[in-house]
């Protein structure tokens, strides 16, 4: 019998996961745990990292987006799937409707990267623009539902998005069984907490009690902030930073009690360090990381931390990067 924390309260439980990864066992990749010897020496501990930037559609959010989807009766698909996203859930979502025949409209922000943008519109989706400033992104979103029928996929505080993204968690599970490693912590970015909740509730599963932190960017640091207080904290909007997948200003309502019931912490990240991990994704590993997708990294190789003992494994959650803002940190442009 798996272990549940339907006792908790808890919106998802492990056999949630569990289906999910059978639903998209054939259609997601099975994303590899790499290692680098030579920054291992640099760093002084061992580093793995779980590569998720080499997902279908370059992010993890495919596997949450295809999960939902997926359990759409035939009426609902007909209506079609809406979805709000600055870029990497708006592909999953985008990928997964294609790959189900489902129609897809995405609202996304005007000032998203470009790349996310243009893949989102490859998929077949129709995409409306917003301005992130002026505009409440659920709000259109919620509109735009109501007069079309279609289902509304939320990024991350919906169930069956974060069992999807739990999958991540056990199927690294399995990877390092195969290698014979159990990390001393894992540690993954965070936004609204789909990814971090899906993946701790996974981990408690197999190595109850492992430490997993979340990691966001400097200022956005909601979930951090609200585990400490032991409550839902919503940060000041306005500020600005790199990691345009990173800046939910409050954790998810569901995914929270998640992450807080399993004893994650928080911890945040300059953008100066996360230029420097994802200059060192591409040097020691060879992947292209976007900014949102390097936090991880960057606090692993900043020891914001404590992880006394080793392995650590990061999550490199999305390689969905604007071509000349990357050329620009790999030239080290404002990088010290």
């Amino acid at each position: 019998m798996p272990f549940s924390h339907e006792s908790e309260g808890f919106a998802v439980a492990t056999p949630d996961i569990e289906a999910a990864a059978t639903r998209l066992a054939g259609v997601a990749v099975r994303t590899p745990v790499l290692e680098s010897p030579l920054l291992n020496r640099r760093l002084g501990f061992r580093l793995l990292i779980k590569a998720e930037s080499l997902q279908l559609t370059g992010s993890f959010k495919f596997r949450g987006a295809y999960n939902a989807i997926a359990q759409l009766d035939a009426t609902a698909r007909q209506a079609g799937v809406i979805a709000y996203s600055s870029g990497n859930h708006a592909q999953g979502v985008a990928a997964a409707a294609s790959l189900l025949a489902v129609p897809a409209t995405i609202v996304m922000p005007s000032d998203a990267p470009q790349i996310k943008i243009d893949n989102t519109r490859a998929w077949g989706a129709n995409v409306v623009l917003y301005d992130r400033a002026s505009e409440d992104r659920e709000a259109i979103g919620e509109r735009i539902a109501g007069e079309s029928g279609a289902a509304l996929v939320r990024p991350y505080d919906e169930p069956q998005v974060i069992a999807g993204q739990g999958t991540i968690g056990l199927e690294t599970v399995q990877q390092l069984k195969e290698l014979g490693v159990t990390p001393a912590a894992v540690v993954v970015p965070c936004g609204g907490g789909g990814l971090s909740s899906g993946i701790a509730l996974a981990l408690s599963v197999h190595w109850p009690g492992i430490p997993v932190w979340t990691v966001e960017p400097a200022d956005f640091d909601d979930t951090a902030r609200s585990l400490a207080a032991s409550r839902r904290v919503a940060v000041k909007t306005g500020g600005t930073s790199i990691c345009d997948a990173l800046l939910a200003p409050m954790p998810g309502r569901l995914t929270f009690p998640i992450l807080k019931g399993l004893g994650v912490r928080g911890i945040a990240v300059t953008d100066e360090s996360v230029r420097r991990a994802m200059s060192c994704a591409f040097r020691d590993f060879k992947l292209v990381v976007e900014p949102g997708g390097a936090v991880a990294l960057a606090a692993a190789l900043d020891g914001a931390f404590e992880a006394p003992q080793e392995p650590v494994l990061c999550v490199c959650s999305g390689g969905n990067v604007d071509p000349i803002l990357f050329a620009e940190i790999l030239r080290g442009r404002g990088t010290k």
